[in-house]
């Protein structure tokens, strides 16, 4: 699967980015699904505890870059990753 450049804890999966913390606690995590070769940013989560640090964004651009990886568009419908999108002429 793809690597993340931007952060190497992240955990890649299909239509799925995650961060956990060594005890397996969910820390941040961004979810994508596919219908065809579209995906539709659903959740973007980020815990009290990293907010502030940019994260959140990370995880949007590591989501666009799997997307485009494997030939889809991206669409949003968490505010969140919309706003993000629109701010960096994806959407």
């Amino acid at each position: 699967m793809a690597e993340s450049i931007l952060d190497p804890s992240f955990i890649i999966e299909e239509n799925r980015i995650y961060k956990e913390s060594e005890s397996g606690k969910l820390l941040a995590e961004i979810v994508f699904p596919a219908s065809g070769s579209s995906y539709c940013i659903t959740r973007t989560f980020v815990d009290e505890s990293l907010q502030g640090q940019g994260l959140a964004g990370k995880l949007v651009q590591a989501a666009v870059s799997v997307i485009t990886e494997k030939g889809g568009t991206v669409s949003a419908d968490c505010s969140y990753a919309r706003n993000w999108l629109e701010k960096h002429g994806i959407l």
